[in-house]
């Protein structure tokens, strides 16, 4: 998968709550087992009217012109409901590699980092300024540094609003340099050889 690090992007704002994986990826698209081409059914019910593609919903942020980028913005709780891996599959092949949130559930949490798609935790108050900036300028750009672990994007008379985000090392380090997890330990060998090297040492001394 190819590695994450510094993102600047325009981003597309869902300003709704309690976004759950049955809506990111409805149940009747899940029979493919390959993760390519889930992107077209990303948020397929509230994208088009009776399911008709010729019926896109314009009021819908993926559908308005003025909205796109690599960033998805979205409500608190994000990715809840079922635990279903297609949610990420369909976030990242549409084509999002981050997604900023106030929380997400702890399983699509989970997915979206093995799948190379970053959630991005912020606070409320934080969250709500990205909302108001987008919302103000629609092709606002926003700065993500998974290295430093840092958001940012310009606010008000050119001030830039920063916030810091969590991340667990390991999975830090699986995104910066494209891992998966056998690619992790693979990475790892020598440290490995040299720790089975000293335990062998100190348990024939014993």
């Amino acid at each position: 998968m190819k590695s994450i690090n510094k993102i600047t992007s325009s981003a597309v704002p869902l300003n709704i709550e309690n976004i759950d994986t049955d809506q990111i990826i409805p149940a009747r698209f899940l029979k493919a087992t390959s993760r390519d081409g889930f992107g077209k059914n990303l948020f397929r019910d509230w994208r088009y009217e009776n399911d008709d593609e010729n019926k896109p919903r314009k009021e819908f942020a993926l559908n308005d012109p003025r909205y796109s980028g690599k960033i998805l913005v979205a409500g608190k709780n994000f990715g809840c409901g079922s635990s279903r891996e297609h949610a990420a599959w369909a976030i990242k092949d549409y084509g999002f590699d981050v997604v900023v949130s106030s929380f997400f559930a702890d399983i699509f949490k989970n997915n979206a980092l093995n799948n190379f798609c970053l959630p991005v935790t912020v606070s409320e108050d934080f969250l709500k300024e990205i909302f108001d900036a987008i919302n103000h300028e629609a092709s606002l750009e926003i700065y993500v540094d998974l290295e430093n672990q840092s958001i940012s994007f310009p606010g008000k008379e050119e001030k830039t609003l920063e916030s810091s985000f969590e991340i667990s090392h390991y999975k830090k380090t699986c995104l910066l340099n494209g891992y998966d997890d056998i690619d992790y330990l693979l990475s790892m060998k020598e440290e490995i050889t040299s720790f089975e090297k000293k335990s062998l040492t100190h348990l024939n001394s014993i």
